[in-house]
This record gives structure tokens, C-alpha cells and sequence, in this order.
């Protein structure tokens, strides 16, 4: 997933409670699925970012032959400039891309009928 594509803001943004626990109606809910999404976002950047770097790997030893590589610094540099996980996963929240569901929610829909 390219993440650069994201309308999430790179900068902190202050949000109106309502808006988050709309779907949920419990602001704690609503934070936890965030949080999770964050997590699993987290992953992903980190899983991308290692098999670039892999590229570059160098299995010398030697602390003499270090040496400085454009391209490992831009792949850096982009992944430095992405938003924060927790800000994209909020931002995937308010906008009703983060599927979730409630399982204690359901069986207890399911004992009224």
C-alpha cells in the first residue's frame, strides 16, 4: 500500500471526539480499533522499509568499507516523511475504511431475536 497517497496530515490534528465514537458509540472503542489498525499499519511500514533495505545489505565486516549509498538515504528519507501510523489509522477510521465488528455485539443481537 503506498501510504505517501494518504490524505492523513504528517502534523498532530485535533479531532472532535463525536466524530470518532460515531460508529461505535464508545470513544474507548473507537480508540482501541485505531490502535490496533496503527499496529497492523506499523507492521507493514516496518515489513516494506526491511525488504528495501535488504537490498543494500552488506555482510562485510569490516568497518572500513562503509560507505555512503544515495538510494538507501532517499528509501530513508521517504519513510522518515511518512504520517505516523496512529495518525494514518485515525485518518482510515473517520473515513470508514477500517473494518471492525464487535463479536459481543453480535451475540447479544442474536439472543433478542
Amino acid at each position: 500500500m503506498d501510504y505517501k497517497k494518504s490524505k492523513a496530515s504528517v502534523n498532530t490534528v485535533t479531532r472532535n471526539i463525536m466524530d470518532l465514537c460515531r460508529d461505535t458509540k464508545n470513544i474507548y472503542e473507537s480508540v482501541a480499533i485505531i490502535a490496533k489498525r496503527a499496529n497492523q499499519i506499523s507492521v507493514q511500514i516496518k515489513e516494506d522499509l526491511s525488504k528495501k533495505l535488504a537490498e543494500f545489505a552488506s555482510y562485510n565486516d569490516s568497518l572500513e568499507e562503509v560507505f555512503e549509498n544515495r538510494e538507501q538515504i532517499e528509501i530513508s528519507r521517504y519513510y522518515e516523511k511518512l504520517p505516523k501510523p496512529s495518525l494514518l489509522a485515525t485518518q482510515e477510521f473517520v473515513e470508514d475504511k477500517v473494518y471492525w465488528r464487535d463479536p459481543a455485539r453480535e451475540t447479544a443481537a442474536i439472543a433478542e431475536e
